[in-house]
């Protein structure tokens, strides 16, 4: 089963792939790799249906609870390489569904690399000069989030970086990776409460999900540190909205608040490059003076229009 699993990981790796994707329906077996948003075949073997089983085994889920969704994680060393992986799944009495995901395959870029407006690559240098405040990236799955941020972060010298991920998508010696864990009672309030006895620069949250971690992220930035977070939201001010609705104080929002990104990918030429929507200190200021946030930003879908043209 190991070598199953050495086998599929490699074959991901070799084309760039996010996700393995596992459908398992009276005995027969779908493997789908995620490339680039689209789904590719990948031919069953024998044994693949107890494969399944042993993928919960190695992401330490509880085979006896298989009417469950459960997720997991695990390491793997290949090629002197450890690989990142969560596996999720969802089972009911004839069908089964899982989907490997390999966390730390995303590749490293130079800030230049993101894309191509050079508008935003200078707010992306500007952030990587500020001291204090929240630095908010939104954008649907596999938009590039972590990619953009760990991007960023990896420009960033001679400071003390600090990570609270769920799980941790990319290994880094260059920062403190610390792994949410609710099972044992580590939680983002405990990870905060932890890191502030660090002396901590930046403090980077993974992805904020609920009313905990929105209101951590903005006690930390109050507090005079720097940081970045992630969060779904189809644009930039709709990712405002999403930090209000999860209960934190609209004032203090707009004190820490510094930059709000939003981002696709566009496949351009041989690759994918980032098309980028953001919220400036200015913009930031200009919306709050309403009562209720008025969409008249531009939106990221239009800008994706208008890459589309060319």
């Amino acid at each position: 089963m190991e070598e199953r699993l050495i086998e599929l990981i490699e074959l991901a790796l070799n084309n760039h792939a996010t996700d393995i994707h596992f459908t398992i329906k009276n005995d027969k077996v779908i493997i789908e790799l995620r490339i680039n948003k689209q789904l590719y075949s990948v031919k069953p073997k024998k044994n693949d249906d107890k494969f399944y089983r042993y993928l919960m085994y190695r992401a330490n889920l509880d085979l006896a609870l298989r009417s469950l969704p459960q997720t997991g994680h695990f390491n793997i060393i290949i090629k002197n390489n450890k690989i990142a992986l969560r596996f999720a799944c969802l089972n009911n009495h004839d069908l089964s569904c899982g989907v490997l995901r390999l966390l730390n395959n995303h590749e490293k870029l130079e800030i230049e690399d993101l894309c191509n407006d050079s508008y935003i690559i200078n707010c992306f240098r500007k952030i990587c000069n500020l001291t204090t405040g929240l630095v908010v990236f939104s954008g649907p799955t596999s938009s590039g989030k972590t990619t953009t941020l760990y991007s960023i972060l990896q420009h960033i010298q001679n400071k003390k970086i600090y990570t609270l991920e769920d799980p941790i998508e990319v290994y880094d010696d260059h920062y403190v990776q610390l792994q949410i864990n609710e099972a044992n009672n580590f939680d983002y309030a405990q990870g905060i409460k932890q890191l502030m006895r660090h002396d901590p620069d930046i403090i980077m949250i993974g992805e904020i999900r609920d009313e905990i971690a929105a209101k951590m992220a903005i006690r930390c930035a109050l507090t005079g540190h720097l940081v970045f977070t992630t969060i779904h939201a189809s644009n930039c001010l709709l990712a405002i909205e999403r930090l209000l609705e999860l209960d934190v104080m609209r004032l203090q929002l707009k004190d820490c608040l510094s930059y709000v990104f939003n981002q696709r990918l566009m496949n351009y030429f041989d690759g994918y490059i980032g098309v980028y929507e953001v919220l400036t200190p200015d913009d930031i200021n200009y919306f709050f003076q309403f009562d209720r946030l008025p969409m008249e930003h531009e939106d990221i879908e239009i800008k994706l229009k208008k890459y589309l043209k060319y």
